[in-house]
């Protein structure tokens, strides 16, 4: 793994300081750039879910001050003597991880997210030499060429910055599973950051989509704005039993407690449920669901560096643009409480380059 030494420049971002999450500015230094990294000036960073999680230590492990930001997009302003894939003045997107071991089974195979020693975490992983990864909300990042991505360039680069977490998270899972075959049938649970994206991915793929929530307050903007096939009211049961064995394949996005069984009787012969959101500490659903019918649950997260690449181009070429709501660095704070309020259609994305002092 690359080194994580700071002694390159210094960086001005914004970090909480302990678990009540509160961002303040922050200075910092990066390392050096090396032979094989570049170091990428930060025009835009969406606000992901996961920087609550990790500014408040709600996974227990936070090392603090956090940076947080993991959805991160800029411009190449330097590289390595040995880099190849990029050049200064690349658009380019850095995810949710910055490092892997690049040298085990699942590496070799592009699934670097899944490295068997553990991929680094753009927000507070720990380098090879103990130091800590800081994230997105900040000037600018050095980064090993492997684990940046280009950014075509007839692409807004304030639209690219969800896809490095949340485009990845749901496209993964839909090419896995082979989602991506005109006339299959989707189900999307949950309308927000993640679950936009995924009715999106599935009309480019010529699929019949039907989105699930919990708010009729949604409808508008699933039908209209997203120009899904199907709105169901999830606490209707009988527009949910009309739907009974009539998907392929559904994306549960949803947070918190929700009824698998209910939707997992939804399936078809054979059917997936890919869970990538985060339903809380258990799922309960009887054995049934998964025996009758050979059902199955699937969990993905994010994706490996080639899928990454290869997903930032399918959005290129398919017109496919995230709904955001840009903001300052200034906002960030009362961004966050809004996230957790799901109070954004339907990702927030901070303006580092005309914002950040």
């Amino acid at each position: 793994m690359s080194s994580g030494v700071a002694t390159g420049k210094n960086c001005h971002g914004w970090a909480a300081r302990d678990d009540s999450g509160f961002l303040s500015p922050y200075e910092f230094g990066r390392r050096a750039v090396g032979k094989e990294d570049v170091s990428v000036k930060i025009t835009h960073c969406g606000v992901c879910y996961a920087d609550v999680l990790f500014t408040r230590n709600k996974l227990k492990h936070s090392k603090y001050p956090m940076v947080p930001g993991h959805e991160i997009v800029g411009i190449i302003t330097e590289v390595g003597r040995d880099v190849g894939k990029f050049k200064i003045g690349d658009h380019v997107g850095v995810g949710t991880y910055v490092d892997s071991c690049r040298d085990c089974e699942n590496c070799d195979g592009g699934l670097e997210i899944h490295c068997l020693k553990g991929a680094v975490s753009t927000i507070g992983g720990t380098y090879a030499d103990g130091s800590t990864c800081k994230g997105g909300y900040s000037q600018f990042i050095v980064v090993h060429e492997r684990y940046c991505y280009k950014i075509p360039d007839n692409y807004p680069l304030a639209q690219a910055a969800p896809l490095l977490c949340a485009g990845i998270t749901v496209y993964t899972p839909m090419i896995r599973h082979n989602m991506n075959q005109p006339g299959k049938s989707l189900g999307v649970i949950g309308l927000g950051g993640l679950g936009h994206l995924a009715v999106k991915f599935g009309k480019a793929f010529g699929l019949n989509v039907t989105v699930f929530s919990t708010s009729t307050s949604k409808k508008d903007d699933a039908l209209n704005l997203l120009k899904a096939d199907n709105f169901v009211l999830s606490s209707d049961k009988e527009q949910m039993s009309v739907l009974s064995k009539s998907l392929d394949f559904i994306i549960d996005t949803a947070s918190g407690d929700h009824p698998m069984d209910l939707y997992m009787s939804l399936l078809k012969t054979g059917g997936v449920l890919a869970l990538v959101g985060f339903p809380g500490e258990e799922l309960k659903l009887s054995p049934l669901s998964l025996l009758m019918d050979t059902r199955s649950i699937s969990g993905s997260a994010v994706g490996g560096t080639k899928r990454t690449q290869e997903m930032l181009e399918f959005c290129a070429e398919h017109e496919i643009h995230p709904e955001i709501e840009v903001i300052p660095i200034q906002y960030s704070n009362e961004a966050l409480e809004r996230l957790q309020k799901n109070d954004v259609k339907y990702r927030f994305v901070i303006d580092i380059e005309n914002s950040l002092e």
